[in-house]
């Protein structure tokens, strides 16, 4: 591994291409969730909270008495902040996304994609998108999608940023305006091998859409209607959500590492983070 002052590049070989990772120069792509300033609430949850543990006479609190702070931490984690999930988000049996959170650096492109006009797309999805509902593409995804540094390598997460971008966008109700993924896009990055997708989008579906949960069923391969794990053709994949992308990080090649508590459950607060990525 060569060092300076500036980086510090690591050495991974990728189907026989060698590649390199600034592991000194990670950018962070989730939101912070602050306690006691403006925070995400999307589909009508409470706000997140901390209070202090108050256990006989101590306190929680220095400023109180108490010999150290603690706090008892509340909070949603789909709604709330960025998050990953797994295929049991919709399964019966539970599938604690933790354990299936890569422990190496995946290979991931960033796209910025301009979401379409329902009804001026050829796009779809189930139910039937209104008129006005904002869809992420097949088409704009496609046109968005940066040429490979070797024609051998292929990506195996994506990392898609909508415009205009703004921390508290989805606050409260604007999550139900929020763009979200048709039919064909989501079809799309399974046929690229996508297993892992960020999006800065509280869900990868419509907030309101019945319960289908279309993007969602066909990214972890599993049919409609159905609620069982078996049935699941990608249930190793991941989808994080409510990712903050800034606007100061450019489109192209990424290493990728997907960071989480050792929490059990559906869903995990995250830290997806980015890392240059150049040929050795």
């Amino acid at each position: 591994m060569a060092r300076n002052e500036r980086a510090q590049w690591a050495r991974l070989d990728i189907d026989g291409v060698a590649l390199l990772a600034d592991l000194a120069a990670g950018l962070s792509l989730a939101r912070v969730v602050d306690f006691h300033g403006p925070q995400l609430r999307c589909f009508g949850a409470s706000a997140a909270s901390s209070v202090p543990l108050e256990v006989g006479d101590f306190t929680g609190r220095v400023h109180r008495g108490a010999s150290c702070n603690c706090s008892v931490l509340t909070l949603t984690p789909h709604a709330n902040g960025t998050h990953t999930e797994s295929v049991g988000h919709l399964t019966v049996e539970p599938v604690d996304v933790h354990g299936l959170i890569p422990q190496r650096l995946l290979l991931a492109v960033l796209l910025t994609v301009e979401p379409e006009l329902a009804g001026d797309s050829i796009d779809d999805s189930l139910p039937q998108p209104r008129p006005a509902d904002l869809l992420i593409t097949r088409a704009r995804i496609e046109q968005a999608w940066p040429a490979p540094p070797s024609p051998r390598l292929a990506a195996r997460a994506t990392v898609i940023r909508t415009q205009p971008n703004d921390r508290l966008k989805f606050a409260e109700d604007r999550a139900a305006a929020a763009p979200f993924l048709s039919m064909q896009a989501a079809s799309a990055l399974v046929e690229r091998g996508i297993e892992h997708l960020v999006l800065d989008v509280p869900s990868a579906d419509r907030a309101n859409d019945g319960g289908a949960l279309t993007a969602h069923r066909i990214l972890f391969g599993l049919p409609a209607g159905s609620t069982q794990l078996a049935q699941a053709r990608r249930r190793d994949c991941t989808i994080t959500e409510l990712a903050y992308i800034a606007d100061s990080i450019a489109d192209g090649w990424y290493w990728l590492a997907l960071h989480a508590p050792a929490l059990a459950g559906d869903a995990v607060p995250s830290r997806p983070m980015l890392y240059p990525l150049r040929a050795a």
